[in-house]
């Protein structure tokens, strides 16, 4: 019997063996370093901006598009194609996403022109559609219940060290061998991780790795349901469409952040590409230790308490668009800096905050699913939408205009959230 179909949840302390739980931690730290793949292959192509840009004779808007059609496919993909792994099987459609993406991260390294790339940048994002919820429904399934703050926390981490490390050596690499060479380490990185993961994960082991912490919810329980009681547990009231939302509005600006700082540190602040690809780094690792934080004071203050969740989203979007709208509104120097800095810590605040007030209201047997569809929100109005849109204003008043004007994006989230904190206050009177 598959281990997703059984319902048998023997005592942890009963079942559990060590060479299990080694075995348990060996796949997560694979899993980790193929998020890192995954995400070191979508940004890398950030910090290559200035050199295709003057190579390639391309406006902002391209740009902005080449960047934002990796999260667009990946919003567009995900949930499909997380419903068909959980009936083709997960270790094998890992597997197979990982490949794809090397190899079209590969075909972004030989592309001789945009066509090409924005070609090739389509199947990096086919390819990176549904790692994220697969990935951690996997390994929610072999760790206790116990650790699954822990697991999803240090799993989803790996999205910003990617990007840092991305961006980074993209950066470097393309300084002294040429932008090609930066998506070609990319492409051999995931290539390597693919064959180790080949050899270290089956069925079988996760199978006994599952049954001895047996946590995790049966897949069969979620294909059972109807298409109606589906869709109603993943929207079961206005709350929790407007935590899906919200999330989405404020990964928007997150996901213009991202793209567009190597870029702006280069033109306004006469960095070379090297250093700009660097210092847009440390921001983006900023921001991970922001995400990651964010979530425990939030748990920690919020305890069981969904509307103090929705306070402390509301806070953390304030506080995040008042710190942008004053940092960009200084000259370009340290002080602009100074305030850059805490504001990008706030970035990734809903992932914490959004999560829980999703996983609270939705029922356990379908929380693959509802990740599925905030990351499907969170792509396409998020991180696709941020890009592009920003690239259009860019082309228009400049790209430093173009930041100015962010701040305002947050008035969406906050205005998303202050709806959803009063339809939760009245769909608890009426519960």
């Amino acid at each position: 019997m598959s281990p997703y179909t059984s319902n048998v949840m023997p005592a942890e302390s009963a079942a559990a063996t060590s060479g299990a739980r080694v075995y348990a931690w060996v796949v997560f730290a694979l899993m980790f370093c193929l998020l890192l793949s995954d995400y070191m292959s979508r940004q890398a192509l950030n910090a290559l901006f200035p050199i295709l840009k003057v190579q390639w004779q391309l406006t902002d808007t391209k740009l902005g598009s080449i960047s934002g059609v990796v999260p667009l496919a990946v919003g567009v993909l995900t949930l499909p194609f997380s419903i068909v792994a959980d009936r083709w099987g997960r270790v094998k459609s890992i597997a197979l996403m990982a490949a794809l993406w090397s190899v079209a991260t590969l075909g972004c390294a030989i592309a001789s022109s945009y066509n090409e790339m924005f070609i090739a940048r389509i199947f990096v994002g086919v390819g990176e559609a549904a790692y994220g919820s697969v990935g951690l429904a996997m390994l929610m399934s072999i760790f206790p219940k116990r650790l699954r703050s822990t697991i999803a926390g240090g799993f989803t981490s790996a999205a910003a060290f990617g990007s840092v490390l991305g961006v980074s050596l993209s950066g470097v690499v393309a300084t002294h061998f040429g932008w090609r060479w930066s998506m070609g380490l990319m492409a051999i990185f995931g290539f390597v991780l693919v064959i180790i993961y080949f050899f270290v994960v089956s069925e079988k082991r996760l199978a006994r790795a599952h049954a001895a912490n047996a946590s995790g919810t049966p897949v069969a329980e979620r294909l059972k349901l109807t298409p109606r009681a589906f869709f109603s547990g993943l929207f079961p009231s206005r709350s929790v469409f407007c935590a899906y939302l919200g999330s989405a509005s404020q990964i928007f600006i997150q996901g213009t952040l991202f793209v567009w700082l190597p870029s702006y540190l280069n033109r306004y602040w006469d960095m070379p590409v090297s250093k700009a690809a660097v210092v847009a780094a440390g921001l983006v690792l900023v921001s991970g230790m922001g995400q990651l934080l964010c979530g425990v004071i939030t748990d920690r203050i919020s305890r069981d308490s969904s509307l103090k969740r929705w306070n402390m989203a509301i806070g953390y979007c304030l506080v995040l668009g008042i710190l942008l709208a004053v940092a960009f509104r200084l000259p370009p120097g340290n002080l602009q800096l100074a305030l850059l800095a805490p504001a990008v810590f706030f970035l990734a605040s809903s992932f914490g905050t959004c999560s829980a007030i999703i996983a609270g209201a939705t029922p356990p047997a379908i929380h693959g699913s509802a990740f599925a569809t905030l990351t499907l929100f969170n792509n396409i109005l998020g991180l696709a939408a941020g890009p592009f849109f920003t690239g259009v204003v860019a082309d228009a008043v400049g790209l430093q205009g173009a930041l100015r004007l962010l701040p305002l994006a947050a008035v969406l989230p906050l205005t998303v959230y202050l709806i959803g904190r009063w339809c939760h206050i009245a769909e608890a009177r009426r519960g």
